[in-house]
């Protein structure tokens, strides 16, 4: 036996729920993108040391020093001047640390820029180097923070420091 079909119309839904149910996938999908950031970034575990006050990053090398262990200096090789989708040829320099791996990261300091990690190779002269790269930025000026990071086998120091990077003009 069958059924006959409805004859009543399709009830839909109101264009205000549609929209909440929208807004809430959206607010979901964006927390999960900072949680995988966040894990990936993997911050735990690390001895932040402050830098050395008054260093231009554009101008030259920054040193940092790491408490009674040693301290790190990180040139980024700008030409007095930081640039966005410019390749920067990065040297970390240490003093009193045996390192196994050094990476750079550029954070956004007031907007979530996602994850800009440059890893360096040990160089037979005990420099690390690599290249690295400022995203294109949102801002005419953006503030972005160098982040060194030193392992020692499970041990994990680290500084930062602090520059600018004025948008072009096309």
């Amino acid at each position: 036996m069958t059924t006959p079909a409805s004859t009543e119309p399709a009830v839909s839904r109101p264009p205000l729920l549609r929209l909440l149910v929208l807004f809430t996938l959206g607010t979901v999908a964006v927390a999960l993108w900072y949680l995988a950031s966040y894990s990936l970034r993997g911050d735990d575990n690390i001895l932040w040391y402050p830098e050395e006050g008054g260093c231009d990053l554009a101008q030259g090398a920054c040193r940092a020093p790491l408490g009674e262990r040693g301290s790190l200096t990180l040139d980024l090789g700008a030409d007095g001047e930081i640039r966005a989708l410019e390749v920067l040829p990065m040297t970390v320099a240490l003093e009193g640390i045996e390192a196994e791996a050094v990476v750079v990261d550029f954070v956004g300091r007031d907007m979530d820029m996602g994850l800009h990690r440059y890893p360096l190779t040990r160089q037979d002269d005990g420099l690390f180097r690599g290249d690295g790269q400022i995203p294109i930025c949102t801002e005419q000026v953006m503030p972005w923070r160098a982040r060194v990071i030193v392992s020692q086998g499970e041990e994990r120091l680290g500084s930062g420091f602090n520059f600018d990077v004025e948008r072009s003009q096309l």
